[in-house]
């Protein structure tokens, strides 16, 4: 459902709705691959303000998403000022479509799972875990 509202918002931009929709998968993947590397390097504060849609301007998580839509966008055909102006447009529904199945229970988004997150980070992932529980507050 996260990923159809985000291709919907998407769907007035001037790739096919192939390219939209492989567009949208990747940019939602670079995403959780960022969220990972942020929390690797400790940097929950910033997945944390991101997921609750505070600072998104000066969140360097958010900038990165928006760069590497934008980037996604462009390797499909989008010239770079369309793209990085969709990026700007969609990004935060890009966010919120990956907050709504960190959140969801439902079976085919199983692998959204902020353990699976947590593994790839050193250290005490318990306490990463006990504080990931308020990245949706």
């Amino acid at each position: 459902m996260a990923m159809r509202k985000l291709m919907e918002k998407m769907a007035s931009n001037s790739l096919s709705g192939e390219a939209t929709s492989a567009a949208a998968e990747e940019g939602a993947g670079a995403l959780v691959e960022s969220i990972k590397a942020k929390l690797g390097a400790g940097g929950i504060g910033q997945v944390t303000e991101m997921f609750k849609g505070e600072n998104l301007e000066s969140n360097d998580l958010f900038a990165e998403a928006k760069n590497k839509l934008a980037g996604i966008l462009q390797s499909k055909g989008m010239s770079a000022e369309e793209a990085d102006a969709e990026a700007e447009r969609t990004a935060p529904e890009l966010v919120n479509g990956l907050k709504e199945k960190f959140q969801s229970t439902a079976e085919e988004d199983k692998e959204f799972d902020l353990s699976s997150l947590t593994n790839m980070i050193p250290g005490n992932a318990g306490d990463l875990l006990n504080k990931a529980k308020n990245l949706f507050g």
